[in-house]
């Protein structure tokens, strides 16, 4: 693992550079790559070059779909097994043989057409992807730090929709030459196997996390298994079940591009393929925004954003396709010259941006909070889920369309229902909605920038300390933080009408003196007390109020008795000073007779704050004067 990744490269795609990174990519690129080669060729030869009586070709899509497919559902729980036993690069290494046999397999399939041995094949690259998932999404986390996270994520999905795009295309391509495309779809299968086994041979060792650990062979009582073990961190569980909604998302949009192309735009079959690359590149495209609007950490406030724009832009697809005038069967060229059909590139090319920035900050939400010694595990769970949320998806649609639905609504009603989904999910994690309040704060309220957030720690209990300047200062806080904070809070901000519902929310602890309320303060000093023993992260304000005239005031000696409850429970808590900068006269300050929030604009709009973060101090170390002048230094 790096040991700075903000100096050691600046940005993700200098992590193609690394070896701890780009053999894995370029495996996982050629191994999705040719899946869809793969699948597309036979696809078009069953549809196009053959007379199967007993697979016509409408049903040829179906079945290869399904079949793919069915080996997540039956060997996910198994394939999480191995990678959480066995070092992760000697299972790629075993995994790019097997793709190398079935690869040779299905060119002689190729060779003499022979379709039941193809379907064979089929089934066996699902099995290869299932097999290299749980690894592939446990191995990163292995090798990444928690800043290169969310652009490790980002680099795979991107590549991995380019490399199905590819995929895609040269399969078609190639299966389409007279006489010999069948030949040369076999010997390209076969070379992309083998490119992938050699490029696979550079990966670096990843030790098993759980080499104890006993497999249990039996699919079913180990699915089950999985999806509790999966269950017991509820902020993972829930981010799984997103996923799973986003593949659903997807799926329904994926399936529906040939029909859409041709009875709605009235376009030709380079039309349908057009449709799927403007999807790619959008999703590849906000795969790649993720680090750059995360600031390198795990940002999970931009799953909201992404949320909001795949609904706005599926309803918008639904009013843009919806009026087009009918007109014959459209070629590529034709298409693209008519302004109308801009529009619907444009959504679809911004939905699927949007997904990309809704998906990649929950994979590597999943990646950073599951239990190491369980994490290839959790994400077979998250296998499973998905590949039933992409049946149920293609059964939905099938049924909307059979009761009269057309593409267009199908498209308006799977927007909608994202939107449903998206508030139901928030409302049941929260600290989505609060980080996206914290991201929409430090970005275009304010320009907010943290120097020295690295002190934050990454695990484990930690207590930190911050002068109080404004109804914001926790929002920003929120901000800065990898993980999610609780803050214990002066129970008058809670009476606020818009912030006081946020706090509520966040779970904040209201407290209050000793002498005003002596039940509110004991139990506020209990559940911070408790957060502490969950392991997680405690903000403190020692002022006790906001600051009337922008200096720092006299520390209270709570935090004292914090860290005295934690050593009771033999907790280590380390105190990390923080400072505020350049708050004092904003919008949200006491600044004018004592009041804040009356003149909006009073310092502009994106008024420069910072935050600046000092090293963690033991808490055996800590006195109150002594952590007043760390902070007043770090405001220096």
């Amino acid at each position: 693992m790096s040991s700075n990744p903000v100096t050691d490269h600046p940005n993700q795609f200098a992590l193609l550079r690394q070896r701890r990174f780009a053999p894995f990519f370029w495996t996982q690129f050629s191994g999705a790559a040719n899946d869809n080669l793969f699948k597309f060729a036979f696809t078009v030869m069953v549809t196009y070059q053959l007379q199967i009586g007993w697979l016509p070709p409408a049903m040829a899509g179906l079945v290869i779909g399904a079949l793919f497919i069915l080996p997540f559902l039956l060997f996910s729980a198994t394939s999480g097994q191995l990678a959480d036993k066995y070092d992760k690069r000697t299972l790629i290494v075993l995994v790019k043989r097997l793709e190398i046999a079935i690869m040779a397999v299905a060119a002689w399939g190729f060779f003499s057409a022979n379709i039941p041995l193809l379907l064979v094949c089929t089934f066996g690259m699902g099995l290869h992807s299932t097999l290299f998932g749980p690894v592939k999404f446990a191995y990163l986390p292995h090798h990444l730090s928690e800043r290169e996270l969310t652009g490790g994520n980002g680099m795979i999905e991107m590549g991995t929709f380019v490399a199905i795009l590819l995929g895609n295309v040269a399969g078609g391509l190639i299966i389409a030459v007279p006489e010999i495309g069948a030949h040369h779809v076999g010997f390209a299968c076969v070379g992309l196997a083998i490119l992938g086994r050699g490029v696979s041979h550079f990966i670096p060792a990843s030790p098993a996390t759980d080499p104890t650990l006993k497999i249990n062979w039996n699919p079913f009582t180990e699915t089950v298994r999985n999806l509790r073990l999966a269950h017991q961190n509820l902020v993972v569980f829930r981010s799984l079940l997103g996923i799973s909604w986003m593949w659903f998302f997807g799926a329904v949009f994926l399936s529906q591009f040939p029909s859409f192309a041709k009875e709605v735009l009235h376009g030709d079959e380079q039309v349908a393929s057009l449709l799927l690359v403007v999807f790619s590149i959008g999703i590849g495209t906000g795969a790649l925004l993720c680090e750059v609007l995360s600031r390198r950490h795990v940002e999970v406030g931009l799953v909201p954003l992404g949320a909001i724009g795949m609904s706005v832009f599926s309803v918008d697809l639904y009013f843009a396709s919806r009026g087009l005038p009918p007109s014959a069967s459209l070629a590529l060229g034709q298409f693209v010259g008519m302004s109308a059909h801009w529009r619907v590139m444009a959504d679809l090319m911004l939905l699927s941006l949007f997904a990309g920035l809704y998906s990649v900050p929950m994979y590597a939400l999943i990646q950073l909070r599951a239990q190491p010694t369980h994490r290839a595990r959790i994400i077979a769970a998250n296998n499973i889920l998905n590949a039933l949320f992409m049946i149920a998806s293609s059964v939905i649609a099938g049924l909307l369309l059979k009761n009269g639905f057309t593409i267009p609504q199908i498209f308006l009603f799977t927007g909608i229902a994202n939107a449903v989904v998206a508030f139901y999910i928030f409302m049941l994690v929260p600290e989505y909605l609060l980080r996206f309040v914290a991201w929409v704060a430090s970005r275009f309220v304010y320009r907010f920038k943290v120097v020295g957030d690295e002190h934050i720690p990454l695990t484990g209990p930690a207590v930190l300390a911050c002068n109080h300047v404004s109804f914001v200062d926790a929002v920003l806080l929120m901000a800065a933080s990898p993980r999610p904070i609780c803050f214990v809070m002066d129970y008058r901000i809670f009476k606020l009408p818009v912030l006081g519902w946020l706090f509520r929310l966040a779970r904040a602890i209201p407290v209050a003196s000793q002498k005003e309320d002596p039940a509110v303060y004991e139990a506020a000093f209990e559940r911070a007390a408790q957060v502490l023993r969950d392991g997680g992260l405690l903000a403190i304000f020692p002022e006790g109020a906001i600051t009337r005239d922008g200096q720092l005031q006299p520390f209270k000696a709570g935090i004292l008795k914090i860290l005295e409850r934690a050593q009771a429970d033999g907790l280590t808590v380390p105190v990390v000073p923080m400072a505020l900068t350049h708050l004092w006269g904003s919008f949200f300050s006491r600044v004018e007779r004592g009041t804040a929030m009356v003149r909006p604009f009073r310092r502009g709009m994106f008024s420069r704050v910072g935050l600046n973060v000092g090293v963690a101090v033991p808490a055996r170390q800590v006195t109150v004067p002594g952590l007043y002048e760390r902070v007043a230094g770090l405001l220096g």
